[in-house]
């Protein structure tokens, strides 16, 4: 295990590896951060809602694990505040599940149970003749059900915050690609990782590359069956329109809308599994994206379209991220397939990542303690091992 003063190289700068970097910087590691800056990833593409109370995966680990990470945003924030970074893109503005049509209802009655199971008493619904104070651009829908907790959070804004602060704090960032490698076979260890422009010396390395992490899977005889998932978000603008004040709206079954100060609404996301790591933004994508956001919010007919954005989503077969030690090697780690969650599983998995590679407790407190226990556990990339 490095300890603090040893060197740590993290492949990989969107929000997971910036993540990463800022707390091992932060915990008085000497760190260095390679990316190569790929067009697609899934950070710049993101909508942003934080909302696991209303998240429908029945898995209660992987309910806690979401609670923990949206959570880990409030310190996050401070965090960064203190570092003299305030403009980190994150907010609370609650969010409302909504349901549509006749054949969402049983879908809706499932949400409503798992999120007052999950969260007693925190979500409320509402008449749906209401909605419209919340999003007036929203059509009529037959149940909604508000979670006032539910966050928004800019990845664009947050990577920078993030990189920001971990450079306040000593971080080494390289712009350039990781070509290979140094490895200690007969040990099991990594001695540097081998850029285009030389090798740098690394105590430990933590691979976090996104779609792209399994370029290195070969060079360590690993399984990390990570895929892109790409994904499509239509941002549409609304001139001189004061949407300070809307609320996230995410149909049961449909495609989310997610307003910003500027009055902007972001509509998404494609779940293109088939499209490889093509990350143009395609007239089918454009046309599914306005169908469904015209047909929850019809009073965003006239609104502009601003931008298509394309992100290449880290997936996994099982839906689950793949953190930890990577088996048969003693110093690197992953910190990726994070699926359509990254934005809301990302900093917190590259803290649990990053104090189990430091051989530190995540948090003083128990309960979030046994979390981070059970996720190293659970998506460990173990399970994909021959053996796993």
């Amino acid at each position: 295990m490095p300890s603090p003063g040893s060197d740590v190289v993290v492949v990989g700068g969107g929000l997971v590896g910036a993540s990463l970097a800022y707390e091992l910087v932060s915990a008085g590691v000497d760190t260095v951060l390679v990316d190569r800056h790929d067009p697609g990833r899934a950070t710049d593409a993101g909508a942003g809602i934080l909302s696991p109370e209303t998240n429908r995966d029945p898995d209660p680990g992987f309910a806690a694990f979401g609670l923990a990470a949206a959570h880990h945003y409030e310190s996050l924030v401070a965090r960064l505040a203190d570092d003299g970074v305030t403009e980190v893109g994150f907010d609370v503005t609650g969010s409302l599940l909504v349901a549509e049509r006749p054949g969402d209802d049983a879908f809706m009655e499932e949400a409503v149970r798992l999120v007052e199971e999950r969260c007693p008493g925190l979500a409320e619904e509402i008449d749906p003749v209401e909605v419209a104070r919340y999003f007036p651009p929203l059509g009529p829908v037959r149940r909604a059900l508000l979670n006032p907790a539910a966050r928004r959070v800019d990845g664009r804004v947050l990577n920078a915050a993030l990189l920001e602060g971990a450079a306040s704090r000593g971080l080494r960032e390289v712009a350039t690609a990781v070509t290979g490698l140094d490895l200690d076979r007969k040990r099991g260890t990594v001695r540097g990782v081998v850029t285009a422009e030389g090798t740098l010396p690394a105590g430990a390395v933590v691979i976090a590359g996104g779609a792209w992490s399994p370029e290195m899977a070969d060079a360590l005889a690993a399984s990390v069956p990570v895929a892109p998932l790409k994904g499509q978000i239509v941002h549409l603008t609304l001139p001189g329109t004061d949407s300070r004040r809307w609320t996230m709206v995410q149909p049961v079954l449909g495609f989310y809308l997610v307003p910003w100060p500027d009055g902007r609404v972001a509509c998404g996301g494609t779940m293109e599994a088939q499209a490889g790591f093509d990350n143009r933004p395609t007239a089918d994508g454009l046309h599914q994206l306005l169908r469904e956001c015209l047909r929850s919010a019809p009073g965003l007919a006239q609104a502009t379209v601003a931008e298509v954005r394309v992100g290449l989503r880290p997936a996994t077969p099982d839906d689950r991220p793949v953190i930890g030690p990577v088996p048969g090697w003693s110093n690197v780690h992953l910190a990726t397939g994070h699926g359509a969650e990254g934005l809301l599983l990302g900093p917190y998995s590259a803290r649990v990542v990053a104090h189990a590679l430091l051989g530190v407790e995540t948090s003083a407190d128990p309960a979030e303690r046994a979390v981070a226990a059970r996720a190293l556990e659970a998506y460990s990339p173990e399970r994909f091992s021959p053996s796993g």
